[in-house]
């Protein structure tokens, strides 16, 4: 709910040139541009007046509207367009446009974010809502995928890999992502109890996939969904086949590497 407090502004059609420069003489707190007319902000009515009698006098037969414009509405339209901005390390964004930073440390595992496949996963994963899901990243590596699930809102990530390096590797950089939680499990795919995630995230190999597609199609429940990607687009067609009846929700290429989602 708004707070009940109005702004002053100024609408002003036709904008003439140099209008910009005139209103240097007056106390403005924001402009809306638009394509056919401007919304000027001024801190108080009285500078809204004066600017309103000035700006008349200078520019004939201007077009300008006093307008009362309500506090959420004047805020909405004014920043709603603001988007993140980079200054050297520092990254100044507002709520709705922040990014998620994850820090990985290179190790021998995929998942630093320089390969195709982890890209296309996170881009992937990016088009769902995790809000509140039970993920399950199988053969995290390097535990970006995890990370990423845990801090774009998933309620629980376990993270799975059956090579203790990749497990040690992941450990140390959700360390270094101090809002992520993420559960590690050293563990082969193919010994797993069945779970009920309501998104498994798979990185591996085609053949992989292929051989451990039913288990990994257990890990989900009856609505869950499954990103898969390290396959290339010549084992498309077998690994599609070994996850039917799955429906293919989305596909993205990089190259010759693929990620599908299926439902």
């Amino acid at each position: 709910m708004g707070s009940g407090r109005t702004w002053p502004a100024l609408d002003v059609h036709h904008v003439p040139e140099f209008l910009e420069a005139a209103l240097i003489d007056y106390h403005v707190t924001a402009i809306n541009e638009g394509d056919e007319a401007w919304r000027i902000f001024f801190h108080d009515a009285e500078e809204r007046d004066r600017a309103a009698a000035g700006l008349r006098a200078e520019f004939d037969g201007l077009s300008v509207e006093p307008v009362d414009v309500p506090d959420e509405d004047w805020a909405a339209r004014s920043q709603a367009s603001l988007r993140a901005i980079q200054i050297g390390r520092v990254i100044v964004a507002p709520p709705w446009d922040a990014p998620v930073t994850i820090v990985v440390q290179p190790s021998m595992g995929f998942g630093t974010g320089h390969h195709a496949t982890t890209r296309l996963c996170l881009a992937a994963m990016q088009q769902l809502d995790v809000h509140g899901m039970t993920v399950i990243d199988v053969g995290t590596g390097s535990g970006v995928l995890a990370i990423a699930a845990s801090l774009l809102g998933a309620a629980n990530v376990i993270a799975i890999d059956d090579d203790p390096d990749a497990v040690q590797a992941a450990r140390e950089n959700i360390a270094l992502n101090l809002r992520a939680r993420v559960t590690l499990q050293t563990s082969d795919l193919r010994e797993a109890a069945p779970a009920n995630a309501d998104l498994v995230l798979a990185n591996l190999t085609g053949a992989l996939l292929v051989s451990a597609a039913g288990q990994l199609k257990q890990l989900t429940d009856s609505g869950g969904r499954l990103i898969l990607s390290g396959f290339m687009a010549r084992e498309e067609r077998d690994v599609l086949h070994a996850f039917a009846p799955l429906a293919v929700e989305h596909r993205a290429q990089e190259e010759e590497w693929l990620c599908v989602t299926l439902r």
